[in-house]
């Protein structure tokens, strides 16, 4: 990934009201993304709906997005999806011929929920002996459960030359800077932080960038923060960001990713707010409340004076 500190946006997919997957939505998604700043982009991720994709179609939407984005900037997608540790390797390599930098690993594919880590760890060196030289990433998907990796796994996983990415959703900044240590000297890897509740501070401590659902709202504002996290000048506006961030995940994480479309449909992307996934009721109550966060959004750009893409 970018060197600089970058936002890589994890990737909605859009459908038809027939549940078909809009590949013209996708066109203006993806071209979104770009448009904004994106430094990278994370396909057939959680937010893509990767667990309701079949194999085909996780395939042709990362292939899609890699035609798409044509090379202006690095794609990584998930490839890791069950069965054992030879299926995950075969389909780890089927991604990778999509184009793709970098294949995704899910560490909670690795090991059961309570497996001691010796017998996780084994499967991750197994993954990348099957796996010849293909980059890697780690992904700490919460669905179906968290596996959260310790300084010291990950220390060793990319100490091995092969892991160059890893999007953490420990939501713990010690853990984070502890990670950071035990990767140090590794140049080649990034890591990417998905909690924007202290997005300021991953950033100063070393992250590599952000990789957050926020980004499927307000891309502009996140590509924003990773210039300007550590500017003199700008310490006011950069504080208001992190407040926004903080005051407002709520309502971005209920009924997720419908909300998320909600919202680009109001900035004008022509997508349905279809998903496959079962995310709960978008009622009126939670209807009203994307409302306000769309209103709250335009004032804060408008003060801090950031172009919106259109």
């Amino acid at each position: 990934m970018n060197r600089e500190k970058g936002f890589i946006p994890v990737m909605l997919t859009p459908f038809k009201e027939n549940g078909a997957i809009d590949y013209d939505g996708l066109t203006h998604l993806t071209e979104f993304y770009l448009n904004a700043g994106a430094a990278g982009l994370f396909a057939n991720c959680l937010s893509s709906e990767m667990f309701e994709l079949s194999e085909a179609e996780r395939l042709k939407v990362t292939k899609y997005i890699v035609d798409v984005s044509a090379g202006a900037v690095p794609v990584v997608a998930t490839g890791t999806f069950g069965g054992n540790t030879v299926q995950q390797a075969d389909f780890v390599k089927q991604i990778y011929d999509t184009g793709v930098q970098a294949v995704i690993v899910i560490t909670n594919m690795l090991g059961e929920d309570g497996v001691e880590d010796a017998i996780f760890e084994s499967n991750v060196y197994d993954l990348l002996t099957l796996t010849e030289n293909i980059p890697l990433g780690f992904y700490e998907c919460p669905d179906p459960f968290k596996r959260v990796l310790s300084a010291k796994q990950l220390g060793a996983f990319v100490s091995t030359g092969r892991v160059i990415y890893h999007k953490d959703t420990c939501l713990d900044l010690d853990a984070i800077k502890a990670k950071l240590k035990a990767t140090e000297g590794h140049d080649a890897f990034g890591l990417y932080d998905a909690y924007m509740a202290h997005a300021v501070d991953s950033l100063r401590v070393g992250a590599a960038g952000l990789s957050c659902i926020q980004g499927n709202y307000f891309p502009e504002l996140i590509v924003w923060l990773c210039k300007n996290y550590d500017v003199p000048e700008l310490h006011e506006q950069v504080q208001e960001a992190q407040q926004f961030f903080i005051d407002h995940m709520d309502v971005m994480h209920a009924v997720y990713p419908v909300v998320a479309k909600y919202f680009l449909q109001k900035r004008g992307l022509p997508i349905s707010t279809y998903t496959r996934r079962d995310v709960g009721n978008f009622d009126s109550e939670v209807r009203r409340d994307i409302d306000k966060l769309y209103v709250d959004y335009e004032n804060l750009y408008k003060r801090m004076e950031i172009k919106l893409v259109v």
